[in-house]
Order: C-alpha cells, then structure tokens, then sequence
C-alpha cells in the first residue's frame, strides 16, 4: 500500500537536500534518517505572550511534555510556511496568515524515554495568534500564554521541563529576533 501525502515526510541528504519521502510511521524509530520538521512559535498581540502547549498524552514521542505552540512535518512538495499554517489549523484550530521562518537551519537530535530519535531539520517560525486556541485533543491536552522572560528562564534552568527541541530553540531565538531579545529581560 502506497502513503497518503498526509503520511509523508521529506528525506534529507547530510546537506540537507530532499533525497526522496518515506512514510511518517516508518521513519521515526531507533534509528531516525534525518527529515524536515518544523517549530512554530505563537505570540499573543496584545500581551506578547508566547503560547505553549502540552503534547497529548498519547502522543508516540514525548507525551505529556510541554513545548512550543506546533511542530509538523511538510509534505512533499509543501514549503514550511504553508505547512505550518495547515499544522497550526489543524492542531490548534487557529489561522495565522503569517508566519515568518526566523531560525531556517535549526537541526536537532535527540532521544525520548521510549527510544524513538528526532533527527530533523527543524526551521523555526514565529507569527501572531489573534484568538486563544482551540486544539484538537488529539494533538494537544493543554496550553497557556506565558511570558518570553519566564519560558526563557525555563529553558536555562530546567530544560528538561519541556521539549529538547524547545530549550534548544528558545536562547537561540531570544538570539535572532530583536524583539524577542527585549522581552527577555
């Protein structure tokens, strides 16, 4: 049986070029190939705030973990503003018309509890929610805005609180984008 689009992520060489797509199931595992992923990270217009969320508790990799507002995976053929958006909508319920790649090589590695590796180039995005979410139970068990200061503090001082995707990008954000370094003081 061939895989949906849906279920498709885009294999990358070590230079990161698209060397072909396998099924979404069968690529993370002991021994993940290296495949684009994407962060988004969500801010409240009038506060500021950043949203974050609790992965679902049955969720395959890192249940119940808090982390950045979405991550996703592009499809074949999908740049990764258009996938984010989609994620966003489908996982959060929100429409955010635009987003914006801050961090475009972030690259990760790592492990969960149960053995299965993340090994993804990971561009980062940032953009505005004008609502606060309604996510879809699946993907999601909970969510708070927060300010940039304290999750910026969290991810200094207890980076095993949250995603390893999320500790790695927060410091290296604060770094990249201006106003993000103002509100971490």
């Amino acid at each position: 049986m061939v895989a949906a689009a849906d279920d498709l992520v885009v294999l990358l060489d070590e230079a990161y070029r698209p060397v072909g797509s396998a099924p979404k199931g069968s690529v993370h595992h002991r021994d993940t190939p290296l495949h684009l992923a994407f962060s988004c990270y969500l801010f409240h217009p009038d506060t500021h705030e950043v949203l974050i969320t609790r992965r679902a508790l049955g969720k395959p990799t890192w249940p119940g973990v808090w982390s950045n507002a979405c991550c996703g995976h592009p499809k074949p053929d999908e740049d990764v503003v258009s996938a984010a958006q989609r994620r966003v909508r489908e996982e959060l319920g929100l429409t955010v018309p635009e987003l914006r790649v801050v961090l475009p090589r972030f690259a990760y590695r790592a492990t969960d509890a149960n053995g299965t590796v993340e090994n993804e180039l990971c561009p980062v995005l940032v953009g505005v929610a004008d609502r606060d979410p309604n996510p879809d139970p699946a993907e999601v068990c909970a969510w708070s805005w927060t300010s940039w200061a304290d999750l910026r503090l969290v991810a200094a001082r207890a980076p095993w609180a949250i995603s390893p995707w999320a500790a790695l990008q927060i410091p290296q954000l604060s770094d990249a984008v201006p106003e993000l370094r103002e509100r971490s003081r």
